[in-house]
């Protein structure tokens, strides 16, 4: 049996699971809100593990540890990621080890994603891949020639900080960055910005009445919206969907991967930017590269983040396994 903690800024999940070859399976979790000091947290997490272990009568035979970066999985090392304030060099995976006697592994979350679609979702059958967060920020897993890529500090696939464009939308503390354009966070300042406009000279916009509400709006509202031929909230997606191409083309220039993954807001709003994203992707890439590349969207769903913690610990049980065994 394998043991997963999905930790974020917002909720954590503790999650026991088991590979079944062609999938991951998810055998229970459990979810709390991340609402406690830093050590309170980890020691909730760790008491809630314990007791869904003894549940199942069961063993552990690998732990996996998926968070927001900034980290270090060579050191085991969470390291103030930004939407976990408090958390500054947490030696989580040293905490884990000695709790729960088993190997440890954490990894940034759009690597253990990566990891998990690669394995077990669209990536199945592929060496090189690239998987993009596009959720509440853009980040990056890498998988090159069969083996994840994270670079000498962890921090490669942080393209979110790439920056498209001199001005718009700030996304990864950039002005214009690809997260600005291409997020959750980047299409509610999108549409902030143009509905702004179009109230402003008297016009009307279906899914916003007033400028009181534009804190109020979120990429689902405005996608909702655009589906329903709403034009003020089509022509925010079809920017979104311009500005995916530009940095789409970056990659499959630079990288020459097999498939690009996307998650969260492509795998609901695809369709909106597809045809924007497709015509730039034509405009810009090298012809052999781009013939190359599928571009998708995540097979895993909801359960990525559960499945990705799993993958981890997947990893650190075939490792053990491979130690008694030489």
């Amino acid at each position: 049996m394998l043991l997963g903690f999905d930790i974020g800024g917002t909720k954590c999940a503790v999650i026991l699971g088991q590979n079944e070859g062609a999938q991951m399976k998810i055998i229970e979790k459990e979810s709390m809100p991340t609402n406690k000091p830093v050590y309170e947290m980890i020691e909730a997490l760790f008491t809630l593990a314990e007791a869904m272990i003894a549940a199942r009568g069961g063993r552990i035979d690998g732990i996996g540890i998926s968070c927001g970066g900034p980290l270090s999985s060579k050191k085991g090392l969470i390291l103030s990621p930004p939407n976990l304030p408090g958390w500054d060099r947490i030696p989580i995976v040293e905490m884990a080890e000695q709790r729960f006697g088993v190997k440890t592994l954490l990894q940034n979350d759009a690597n253990a994603c990566a990891m998990a679609e690669y394995r077990f979702g669209a990536g199945r059958g592929y060496q090189s891949i690239v998987f993009l967060t596009f959720g509440t920020g853009m980040g990056a897993g890498l998988i090159l020639d069969g083996n994840l890529y994270s670079g000498v500090s962890d921090l490669a696939g942080e393209v979110g900080h790439l920056r498209l464009a001199e001005l718009g939308p700030v996304g990864f503390g950039k002005t214009g960055s690809f997260e600005g354009f291409c997020s959750g966070g980047g299409i509610a300042q999108l549409a902030q910005s143009k509905v702004r406009a179009k109230l402003q000279m008297g016009g009307k916009v279906s899914f916003c009445q007033s400028l009181d509400e534009l804190p109020l709006l979120t990429a689902k509202i405005v996608a909702e919206a655009a589906y329903n031929g709403d034009p003020v909230a089509i022509d925010i997606y079809r920017e979104c969907g311009h500005w995916l191409g530009r940095g789409l083309s970056l990659l499959i220039d630079m990288l020459n991967p097999e498939l690009i993954i996307l998650g969260s807001i492509f795998v609901r709003s695809s369709s909106l930017m597809v045809p924007y994203m497709d015509a730039v992707i034509a405009a810009e890439t090298l012809t052999d590269s781009k013939e190359a590349c599928k571009i998708v969207p995540a097979a895993l769903g909801e359960h990525i983040g559960d499945i990705a913690a799993l993958t981890l610990a997947e990893v650190t049980a075939a490792a053990a396994a491979g130690d008694k065994n030489a």
